[in-house]
């Protein structure tokens, strides 16, 4: 039995993209009855899409946050300021050690090189010692200490020719620079690309970050080795060069920052939507925040004109107790004694400083509440009545301000601060003994 029907037109499209809603109709195919191919738009814009998708995470842009974009334009700009003046430093820094003279040796050089890099992986293994936990919570400020450490690192190469005498001591205090910068912008550059991921694409956004930096790379270095050529045996026109590609470098590293809507909660992030809260009801949004949140580092900022009163330095979370004084102690106890065994913190104020002694099995969950409770302490303004109001507020408005935290666009899983390593126990029973 013949089933064909001479008066159907059977038609197949061909879609191409990563999401669906950036699919795009590339072709057409029908048969009625001959088979015949419609093409929808050139060859030209496919490949130019195959080239685009190279260095733009899948997806794009509906897998990334908003902020990706500019972030990415000033941070790709910075990057090519870098490179080019990379090989104005490197220039001057290879004739130092005597590339191109007689009179130098092989071994000579040799020594010096690793002398330096060994500096750096010194400096890299102690900064990551004394900051690494700190990276987490502050991204957007060490991202720009970092740079500038780099800035500091790259101008000492190239004053080190100038010094014959101290050329070893500067060049390994430039490296020492370096080692903080790789470091710093490696961890900072981790939580934000875990900041951009909408999609738990971190892995696909590194691996398209890294072809851009190669880009940017590849053409810092041509600029780079055409400006080396031209300013040669001219100090003036290299120094004019070096400083006004750093200035440059600075401004855009900052504009990148500044781009930067973080939805995870830090200490003055926390201490922005906090006071904004108590003053309006209202909590503010991670892009309204990102427009008050100070990204230089806190003496910096102290010289700023805005207006906020940044609460959460006056909190130290985690406190040693083994560093409190022996009054401080006795207060100490009498507060264990007075709370219940299943209180995960405790609040104690000195010279306008919030302490906060974390319990032994305190989760973090309750560090999170511990914090948000030390800032409203530290807001009341009145000091005899401190202690009570903060606690009549956590009653009645924590949990309704949670709440809209959430509703907002905030992560309040857990506080992006320094890890607690301090934490204390307490068990109170009728038989505790008064210390005098």
């Amino acid at each position: 039995m013949d089933r064909k029907n001479p008066q159907s037109e059977v038609f197949l499209e061909e879609w191409n993209g990563s999401s669906l809603s950036e699919l795009r109709k590339t072709a057409t195919i029908t048969v009625s009855p001959s088979l015949s191919i419609q093409r929808s738009g050139s060859r030209f814009k496919i490949v130019g899409r195959r080239f685009f998708d190279a260095f733009v995470p899948e997806g794009f842009p509906s897998s990334v946050t908003p902020d990706y974009v500019p972030f990415q334009i000033w941070d790709s700009l910075q990057g090519l300021s870098t490179y080019i003046r990379t090989m104005l430093s490197t220039q001057a820094l290879l004739s130092a050690i005597g590339v191109g003279e007689q009179s130098a040796t092989v071994i000579g050089a040799t020594f010096q090189w690793f002398l330096r890099d060994l500096t750096g992986m010194i400096g890299g293994i102690l900064f990551t010692f004394y900051q690494g936990s700190n990276l987490d919570s502050n991204a957007k400020m060490w991202r720009l200490v970092a740079d500038f450490m780099n800035d500091l690192g790259m101008l000492m190469d190239l004053v080190s020719p100038l010094f014959p005498s101290a050329f070893m001591l500067i060049v390994c205090l430039g490296s020492l620079s370096r080692s903080f910068t790789g470091v710093a912008s490696g961890a900072t550059r981790a939580a934000l690309t875990q900041h951009f991921a909408l999609q738990n694409n971190a892995a696909d956004i590194s691996a398209k970050e890294g072809s851009q930096e190669t880009v940017a790379t590849m053409v810092g270095m041509a600029i780079g080795m055409l400006l080396a050529r031209i300013t040669m045996g001219c100090p003036l026109a290299i120094w004019l060069s070096f400083l006004s590609l750093t200035l440059f470098h600075m401004y855009a590293n900052y504009k990148a920052v500044c781009c930067l809507s973080l939805t995870s909660l830090n200490p003055q992030r926390c201490s922005i939507a906090l006071q904004h809260f108590i003053q309006t009801g209202q909590v503010l949004s991670p892009q309204q925040v990102s427009k008050m949140e100070h990204v230089l580092p806190t003496w910096v900022s102290s010289w700023s004109l805005r207006s906020i009163k940044l609460i959460h330095t006056r909190v130290r979370l985690g406190e040693r107790i083994s560093s409190l004084s022996h009054s401080e102690m006795k207060e100490l106890l009498q507060l264990a004694g007075a709370n219940s065994n299943k209180v995960k913190y405790l609040l104690m104020e000195r010279k306008a400083i919030i302490r906060v002694i974390v319990r032994k099995d305190a989760t973090a969950h309750d560090i999170f509440q511990s914090f948000f409770h030390a800032l409203v302490t530290a807001y009341v303004p009145d000091q005899a009545s401190r202690h009570l109001e903060s606690l009549s507020w956590m009653d009645k408005h924590y949990e309704d301000f949670i709440q809209k935290l959430k509703l907002s666009g905030w992560k309040t899983d857990r506080l992006l601060s320094p890890s607690v390593c301090w934490r204390a126990n307490w068990v109170c029973s009728p038989r505790d003994e008064k210390i005098d």
